[in-house]
């Protein structure tokens, strides 16, 4: 679920989606930095929930902005950045890592 305002809790979020089926679990995300919540997080239901939920959240006004509620997708690998090539090429003839 995307597109939260910062000031969002997660009793705001388990209370949108509980009307659509047990909530499992939420993971709250947070900036790494600065603790701060980053306006998105996970909600785990089962199947026929998590469908209903998307289908009656998606694109819902909540707080003045519109949701976005769609199944999550596997994260893509990603290249680039400071840590690329790190520790994956130290040493390649050893069993070390």
């Amino acid at each position: 679920m995307g597109n939260l305002s910062f000031q969002a809790t997660e009793e705001e979020v388990e209370d949108l989606f509980s009307e659509f089926g047990k909530v499992e679990s939420i993971a709250w995300i947070n900036d790494r930095d600065t603790g701060r919540f980053r306006g998105f997080c996970f909600i785990e239901m089962d199947n026929s929930s998590a469908d209903a939920a998307i289908e009656g959240l998606d694109g819902k006004e909540v707080g003045g902005r519109n949701l976005r509620v769609n199944e999550a997708r596997p994260r893509e690998n990603r290249s680039g950045g400071k840590n690329s090539g790190g520790r994956q090429n130290y040493n390649q003839s050893s069993n070390r890592w």
